[in-house]
């Protein structure tokens, strides 16, 4: 009797996910033709991207109007830390050893997870690719990319196998432009046409990367990160005055090492290590003399989580984890604080076949000493959150869902300690998120092999907003703001073959985020919307392939947005559309194989603004040549 081959499509997890869950895989990522991680965001529903203009401004992201300390990025399962400013500058990855990005928004359905990975409102995670050697024992890729304004971004990575279940990989790129795109700009009445100065930027980035599978199904992965960059910080488009010489340069150095043990199906344990060290410096000429201020910060970083399914369908985990941060600086009167944080984490999970539930429970415990001066008092919580999935219909790919998630952030030490807007007496800013949805994925024809669709409605309320409020002489942070937030997430993507090596791919993510001042009903300032957050934004891409060529359009929308706590007409700032195309195409011979893509974006050549007085760039272009043995 002949063999019957059953083919079918797997349920993308962000469609079985308990809470909002988006990601994009490697192939995603190469059909919008991202340079930065900023880029790839910004095409996931409720995430807003800070871009401060052109590849050297500083990029911070955003869920669903939370801010950016209530976002935590993962790089390879290990938290990435400021305890500084709290705010982590994307912009430092580069997306050519990226394997995957993903953005959890509230409870995940992993519950085998570091407590810390659970501390957050959302999560960014970013993964790399492990190395994939099939009969060879060696693999190396090398990429040059080129572009407008000066960019040059050679990259290399090298991968060996040492032996049975042992490889290392070696990751590294230098990125070098000048940034000095010409722009047009109104401020006021009048229309200045100018190029952009001090905005050159320069960097340096290497990874090494140890794999070994040990014996009795064990892992472990141990990571070394070198970052250096030197860039001008051309600043805001002020009103006659382009002056700008301020420098910034950043050094960033850590080690982590993580691993996972598998005793039997229903017990494993995962532990992990990192050792961060931060240095900035913030150089710059100004009108009142010279100005040199250097930043250190160091983390040592412990984690270890127990998993275990006791009956079938029925999972505990307990998550400890340990960090120690400290700051010092060359500002007059520093009061080198330093942060003991002890985070504990358990969560259950319930699997059946029509539903899934989790929960999880976590406390933190955080203490501070300083050199001089008064410490800010210690921090204790317990942070609920729960999620459920629920399948009514089980030979159906339509689901419900339903997450609640009670977090907050602790005060950062600019937030306590910077000098004379420090305030050692804030109290933590609480987050309670609400999320309900529903997703459907299937199959529909033939032609259209794949249809993914979810919605989701949000209401978020936040306490306690740590903001800077004017005193009697000085300002000084307060917690005087209460943010509500109303509003729906839809993505949709499908995939069309229309004949044997004709295939078409779209995706689409719309965001409606209604986030609103209420601190004060007699303020002016009552129902105004929060700064840097638009009510409307949006993403799609249209990804056709041929046996000749792959084709790619991208757009990202964002509607009107407001600089300042009051929405006025003085303080609007416009709607943007951008829109770019990508071609590329695979050469192959033998074990070799060359790919070529070209990239134009901005196609419209407008210098909108997604912050106030920083005109992003106009059309450019992007060349990319990368070859695989």
């Amino acid at each position: 009797m002949p063999g019957v081959t059953v083919t079918g499509r797997r349920l993308p997890a962000s469609l079985s996910a308990g809470a909002p869950l988006q990601r994009m895989e490697r192939c995603d990522l190469e059909r919008l033709g991202a340079l930065e991680v900023a880029d790839a965001v910004r095409h996931f529903a409720g995430a807003s991207v800070k871009d401060y203009g052109g590849i050297g401004g500083m990029k911070t992201v955003s869920v669903r109007s939370l801010g950016a300390q209530h976002t935590a990025v993962c790089y390879d399962g290990v938290a990435v830390s400021d305890c500084q400013s709290g705010q982590v500058d994307i912009s430092r990855f580069s997306l050519d050893n990226v394997s995957a990005l993903s953005l959890t928004i509230g409870q995940g359905d992993d519950i085998f997870l570091p407590a810390r990975m659970l501390a957050s409102a959302g999560v960014l995670a970013i993964e790399t690719a492990r190395p994939d050697f099939g009969r060879s024992p060696f693999r190396l890729s090398a990429k040059v990319k080129a572009g407008s304004f000066g960019l040059a971004n050679p990259s290399l990575s090298a991968a060996f196998r040492l032996g049975r279940g042992v490889a290392l990989a070696f990751d590294g790129d230098y990125l070098r432009a000048d940034g000095n795109y010409p722009f047009e700009y109104v401020n006021g009445t009048k229309r200045i046409e100018a190029k952009r100065n001090n905005s050159d930027i320069q960097t340096y980035r290497g990874e090494v990367n140890l794999y070994a599978s040990l014996r009795g199904d064990q892992e472990l992965r141990a990571k070394a990160y070198l970052f250096h960059s030197g860039r001008g910080l051309p600043g805001s488009v002020v009103y006659d005055n382009p002056y700008a010489e301020e420098r910034l340069h950043d050094r960033n150095y850590f080690g982590q090492l993580n691993y996972e043990a598998h005793f039997s199906p229903r017990w494993k344990l995962k532990a992990g290590g990192k050792f961060n060290y931060t240095w900035n410096r913030d150089a710059d000429r100004k009108a009142a003399g010279w100005q040199d201020d250097r930043f250190k910060q160091t983390e040592t970083y412990l984690t270890a989580t127990l998993w275990g399914e006791p009956l079938r369908g029925l999972s505990f985990s307990l998550a400890q984890d340990f960090a120690y941060n400290d700051l010092s600086t060359t500002l007059a009167n520093c009061q080198y604080p330093e942060r003991y944080t002890v985070l504990t984490a358990l969560a259950a999970q319930y699997r059946h076949a029509a539903f899934r539930m989790t929960a999880s429970l976590l406390n933190t415990y955080v203490t501070e000493r300083v050199r001089v001066g008064e410490p800010a008092g210690d921090r204790k919580r317990l942070s609920p959150a729960f999620s459920l999935s629920w399948r009514p219909v089980r030979s159906a790919g339509w689901r419900l869902r339903a997450s609640y998630k009670d977090i907050f952030r602790v005060p950062t030490f600019n937030d306590l300690y910077y000098r004379l807007i420090g305030n050692t007496r804030l109290r933590p800013e609480t987050t309670r998120q609400w999320n309900v949805g529903t997703t459907w994925g299937g199959r529909i024809s033939s032609v259209w092999e794949s249809l993914d669709l979810s919605v989701d409605a949000y209401y978020n309320k936040v306490r306690d907003k740590i903001v800077a409020v004017p005193t009697m002489f000085v300002w000084k942070m307060s917690n005087v703001g209460e943010v509500e937030t109303i509003g729906v997430d839809v993505n949709v993507a499908a995939g069309v073959r229309v004949a044997e090596e004709w295939r078409c791919r779209l995706s689409a993510a719309y965001n409606f985020m209604q986030a609103e001042d209420v601190t004060d009903r007699g303020s002016k300032l009552w129902r105004n919307q929060i700064v840097y957050t638009p009510r409307h934004s949006g993403s799609g891409s249209l990804a056709w392939s041929t046996p000749w060529v792959d084709v790619t359009y991208n757009v990202v929308y964002a509607s009107e947005r407001y600089r300042m706590p009051q929405n006025t007409a003085d303080n609007r700032i416009r709607p943007y559309v951008d829109h770019s195309v990508s071609l590329f195409r695979t050469l192959r011979w033998g074990k070799h194989s060359l790919r070529l893509q070209a990239d134009a974006l901005n196609l419209d050549g407008k210098n909108y603004e997604i912050v106030r007085f920083y005109p992003m760039p106009g059309r450019n272009y992007k060349f990319t040549v990368t070859y695989y043995l």
